[in-house]
């Protein structure tokens, strides 16, 4: 199996070289951040021309209800959430953002495409913010700090936006030289219409071929794709949001991020987020045993087929530091 362009594919240092440095900024002082907390450009305002489909997608997926409930429609919701949310955290994320594994021009592909059908932008818009975010992570640089723009904007309020609709390629150049990539990044609508009207013929089938489930073409579209991804933006948004403001604190990273737990399991395994800006070049999120991680053990799975490798991980530096402060800590 060849790896993306034939050619060894190097892991792209996103700020600096390769360190177990924490890579964010100081934070500002208190002062400047309430000051900034209200400082927000002409440009920073909703966009509802651009979020028609957004909130179209929130009124339908709340309309679900109206379509009845089946165990076979809360089953599709369910998959197509935990599904998706895969392809954010261990594609869109831990892939073109991190490059935090390693895989086949193909399969990269067919990633992205799948990324895609989650209905937040294409992989380069997706990386690109990312990347931005980890340079100035709670800094005023940053887009989505809670604690600068308050907890609104962090969540959903920046995307809703037109100053942060264009994707910034020059922080993605080891990606932009995929032409299929940009591709899709452009026609990254395809994928979501694509998925929602197999859903949609899924459940049409099943209405006449398995009729004992009691659903139907609008019911499983209206719970499978609406409903799901309403879920799928709010999960995925939590970790901007929330995980810089609930839970605990195991390292230093210069900014507010924290693990917890409960946004872990919503989110398969993005919450430990503390651990992840310490050191964002490991694929894992979650440092122990017991700290859980489903998009890990999916790529894991993957690994043992060859379709990806060279999956990195925690060095032993930052096990020593995290055993150092807990025993600090302790005493």
């Amino acid at each position: 199996m060849s790896q993306a362009d034939g050619k060894p594919l190097k892991i792209q240092p996103l700020t600096q070289p390769l360190t177990t440095q924490p890579l964010t900024q100081p934070p500002a002082p208190a002062s400047r951040r309430r000051q900034f907390l209200k400082t927000f450009t002409k440009d920073e305002q909703i966009d509802w021309g651009g979020s028609i489909a957004f909130f179209g997608v929130h009124l339908i997926g709340l309309c679900a209800i109206f379509t009845g409930i089946s165990w076979a429609a809360v089953a599709m919701c369910l998959f197509m959430y935990y599904g998706r949310m895969f392809a954010i955290t261990g594609i869109y994320h831990r892939y073109f953002s991190h490059r935090s594994y390693k895989t086949s021009r193909f399969f990269q592909f067919v990633m992205a495409f799948w990324g895609t059908s989650c209905g937040q932008q294409g992989p380069l818009w997706w990386a690109a913010h990312h990347r931005h975010h980890h340079k100035f992570s709670d800094t005023e640089e940053d887009i989505h700090s809670p604690g600068l723009r308050g907890l609104w904007w962090a969540h959903w309020g920046w995307v809703l936006c037109k100053r942060y609709a264009p994707t910034h390629e020059e922080a993605v150049k080891d990606l932009t030289k995929y032409p299929e990539l940009k591709f899709l990044n452009k026609y990254h609508g395809l994928a979501p219409f694509l998925l929602a009207a197999g859903i949609f013929f899924f459940g049409s089938f099943l209405e006449h071929a398995a009729p004992a489930l009691h659903t139907n073409g609008l019911q499983m579209i209206s719970w499978g794709f609406f409903t799901s991804t309403t879920l799928l933006y709010h999960g995925t948004f939590c970790i901007n949001s929330l995980a810089h403001v609930i839970g605990k604190k195991r390292f230093e990273t210069g900014d507010q991020s924290k693990n917890s737990l409960i946004l872990s399991l919503v989110t398969m395994g993005e919450g430990w987020h503390n651990n992840h800006h310490r050191y964002p070049y490991s694929e894992r999120q979650g440092i122990y045993w017991w700290e859980v991680d489903m998009s890990h053990y999916i790529l894991k799975f993957f690994s043992w087929f060859g379709l990806v490798w060279d999956i990195q991980l925690h060095p032993q530096e930052i096990f020593a530091e995290a055993k150092g402060l807990k025993t600090e800590a302790a005493v």
